[in-house]
């Protein structure tokens, strides 16, 4: 069966190759008119103090091998989603590793000469001229990270390390320096990353140029969230030259320090590894193709023969960069501001590499405790849709699934189909979920919003009963509920129409310690399900719902205008401190978090009246604008910082285009170009804030919209949605929706200064309002804006976007 498969989905592959190549061809005869995208994307960018997935520059759109220089791999970090792998602040390489996913990471391959050392030695040491490990400095002036391709040369070795890549099979291409100990050293045992405790490990050659194994690991939020998990990595490579010797190494005795065996070819257990020595002439090349899965050595072999038997390495990297032109040439701008298009383009880039695929070229995936699923598969026998690993969803209705709906609408597909592929499995959504196993984010679950999301813009290829199925539950049913789904307080807050606050560091059927955050996200999730029920003709689930999303108004004190926890007996808590995070509030406050009513925000916006509702937001942003609209200018603010705005973080993400509400739309227009040009930066260090929390393509996502000036804070979970128009950053933005009709958006008279909508038109029709169905929208043609320097404050006043539905 797998020989079968192998050849069918092959010759598809082959075809693909074909037409990709062609495509590039077709790209080049259009340079006049557009030129490549790629030299805008920065993958440098923000990664000083940067998230394990965030610079994987050897990998595809979604792709499953993402390969990487790890400067600190090997530290682990210890709550699970620290900083770690690449840190622009480091000047040393520990090794390329093949997987970098949310709790996911390892395979090392490491180049090296001279004498032999197998563990990766320290940072400081490497600084410091101490050669302890395998570990290489470098000089940045001779790296280069592109989309598709890593290269650089390795100071200590005379090395030059060359990384691409296709969906499934990591590509290396090593030019060693004349030496009689060169050697490629294959670190599998140890943590990489996220992935903490490595469980088991096993390498082996196979034949004289082949080999194979896998390596079992028990992440943190694994063990928190989904005890009996684990995650597996398997593997299977092949060289492009015989070694002269093959030795192995296990972790030995003594930690740290690694037991060879010189006579071996295999290794077996925690920390094993190989080391495969060579003679070297000057510039001798030697190239390695490793296939990966997440399923068997097996379906590794078949995803390398499918996808790379007959690529060279300068094919993958031709094809690899054709396949991120295409993608990131989806959304194309044309502007004189250079370092606008290099955010706007490496936003877009982390957008696309964010989540990742774990399925095979045959359509196996990883289910729970090491189950193997199979999806469905067309009649050319490839999968009729991809199965992800994926951090949590929190917030993302504000970045990515907006832009997924735009124009990507098949990653929002594949993310819908991997939820229903968990509920039909666990019984339960994931709210992250690492090959098959719950490894909750932030312990809530917007998976049903997102979905909601999903269907109500139309995007419908998948069980739609099921889904609603499967919605339902995660927004009433707590029974039974696993804590890796999230939303443990879920009983709590259908009975009460709130959560209630609990002192303790918890969450339970009885309340939350961030009681007020839970009550405002699960109203919004309320209303999505809603929206959904009445689109299918469930009156009494609406009618439920839609009283659920109204949960807020319980929390909302009058007196100070804010929200306030409640504990169960429905008092407000004392000792209230509006600034202070973590009480009540996660990872944020009561001012940050009082502005989180997307679902209604004319109920908000009387609440507390429109004129202070206004003076207060405009406050807001004027104080944060002195921070940079973050926790500072300091890396590591992002989350739980005292102030009252943090674009470092999810929860705010939406409350900039709140004036398009409150009659003045101006203000959206002023604060959204704002946080573009200000928060967002070009370097190392002030990349996404200076928090570098991106969460896997969610800050990134949030510039792309807000560039092209449009956004719904709902994320699209109204029956008919709609989109939010704001100050266009680009004089014209052309745009290949995902329905295949295109979209351009021009801004008559845009610069630094004219930032103000005077008036639009979409399609030739004079455009009053400051929002659009997005079933208008998505029919493409011309949105035009003029702009100008003041506030033209008749533009977009008169008929605010639709509150509720």
């Amino acid at each position: 069966m797998f020989v079968h498969i192998a050849y069918k989905t092959n010759i598809m592959y082959k075809h693909k190759l074909k037409y990709l190549l062609l495509s590039g061809v077709l790209l080049c005869a259009c340079s006049i008119k557009r030129e490549n995208v790629l030299k805008y994307v920065d993958p440098n960018i923000g990664t000083a103090h940067s998230r394990w997935f965030f610079y994987t520059p050897a990998a595809l759109p979604h792709g499953m091998a993402k390969l990487a220089p790890s400067t600190n791999g090997h530290y682990g970090n210890p709550s699970g989603w620290e900083a770690v792998g690449y840190d622009t602040r480091h000047t040393s390489v520990e090794g390329f590793a093949h997987f970098h996913e949310w709790q996911i990471g390892g395979i090392v391959a490491m180049p090296a000469n001279g004498p032999l050392l197998l563990s990766p030695g320290t940072l400081e040491d490497a600084k410091n001229g101490k050669k302890t490990g395998y570990r290489s400095n470098f000089d940045r002036k001779n790296e280069t990270a592109e989309p598709g391709y890593y290269k650089v040369l390795l100071d200590d070795y005379h090395i030059s390390a060359e990384l691409t890549a296709t969906e499934r099979v990591g590509f290396h291409r090593y030019t060693f320096s004349k030496n009689e100990q060169s050697r490629i050293i294959l670190d599998i045992g140890n943590k990489q990353g996220e992935s903490a405790e490595v469980l088991d490990a096993a390498i082996k050659m196979t034949d004289d140029t082949h080999f194979e194994g896998f390596v079992t690991t028990y992440p943190n939020y694994i063990r928190q969230y989904d005890p009996k998990g684990k995650i597996s990595m398997y593997f299977y490579g092949e060289l492009s030259k015989k070694p002269a010797h093959a030795g192995s190494f296990t972790a030995g005795t003594n930690p740290g320090t690694p037991a060879a065996d010189q006579n071996a070819s295999s290794a077996k257990g925690k920390g094993a590894g190989l080391f495969l020595e060579y003679k070297t002439s000057d510039q001798e090349i030697i190239e390695m193709k490793v296939g990966l899965s997440y399923t068997s050595t097996a379906n590794a072999k078949i995803n390398l023969e499918t996808e790379a038997k007959t690529l060279s390495f300068d094919q993958a990297r031709k094809q690899a960069q054709q396949i991120w032109q295409k993608e990131l040439g989806k959304l194309y701008v044309s502007s004189k501001d250079h370092n606008s298009k290099v955010k706007f383009y490496t936003g877009l880039y982390h957008a696309l590499l964010g989540r990742g695929i774990a399925s095979d070229v045959n359509g196996h995936f990883p289910k729970y405790q090491g189950e193997i699923g199979r999806l469905p598969l067309k009649p050319n026998g490839q999968p009729n849709y991809n199965f992800y690993n994926t951090d949590a969803i929190w917030g993302a209705f504000w970045n990515l699934t907006q832009l997924w709906a735009l124009a990507y609408p098949e990653r929002y597909k594949d993310y819908v189909q991997t939820q229903l592929e968990v509920y039909k499995s666990r019984g339960w959504f994931a709210d992250g979920v690492s090959n098959g196993q719950f490894t909750s984010g932030v312990g809530t679950n917007f998976v049903g919003l997102a979905i909601a999301g999903a269907y109500n813009s139309g995007i419908r290829d998948y069980d739609i009963d099921l889904a609603y199925k499967a919605i339902r539950a995660n927004e009433t049913e707590g029974k039974n509920r696993p804590e890796g789904s999230g939303k443990m307080d879920v009983d709590a807050f259908m009975k009460n129409n709130y959560v209630p606050f609990v002192d303790e560091d918890k969450t339970d059927s009885t309340g939350s310690r961030f009681s007020a955050s839970h009550t405002l996200e699960y109203s919004f999730s309320a209303f999505a399900a809603a929206q959904m029920a009445r689109s299918l003709g469930k009156t009494a689930d609406y009618n439920l719902f839609i009283q659920k999303s109204n949960g807020w108004k319980l929390l909302f004190n009058k007196d100070s205008k804010l929200i306030q926890p409640k504990r169960a007996d429905g008092s407000f808590i004392d000792k209230f401190d509006p600034l202070q995070p973590w009480r009540g509030f996660q990872e944020g406050n009561a001012v940050q978090y009082t502005f989180y009513v997307p679902q209604n925000p004319a109920g908000l916006i009387a609440e507390i009246g429109k004129e202070e509702f206004n003076n207060r937001l405009d406050g807001i942003f004027s104080t944060a604008q002195k921070n940079g609209f973050g926790g500072g200018k300091e890396i590591d603010a992002f989350a739980g910082i005292k102030s009252s705005y943090n674009h470092g973080n999810q929860p705010n993400l939406h409350v900039s285009w709140l004036f398009n509400f409150s009659g003045k739309p101006w203000l959206t227009q002023k604060w959204t170009r704002a946080i573009c040009n200000e928060f967002y930066g070009v370097e190392s260090i002030h990349g996404y804030g200076y928090g570098q929390d991106e969460d896997q393509g969610q800050l990134g996502s949030w510039y792309v919209m807000a560039a092209l000036g449009l956004f719904d804070v709902k994320g699209f979970t109204d029956q008919r949605p709609v989109v939010e128009l704001g100050s266009p950053l680009f004089d014209k933005a052309e745009i290949r929706l995902g329905n295949q009709r295109n979209l351009t958006i021009t801004a008559l008279n845009n610069s630094a200064e004219n930032i103000y909508v005077q008036s639009a038109t979409f399609n030739g029709k004079t455009l009053n309002n400051c929002w659009l169905y997005q079933d208008e929208l998505m029919q493409g043609g011309k949105l035009e804006f003029v702009m100008g320097s003041k506030p033209n404050e008749n533009w977009g006043v008169q008929n605010p976007p639709p509150s509720a539905q």
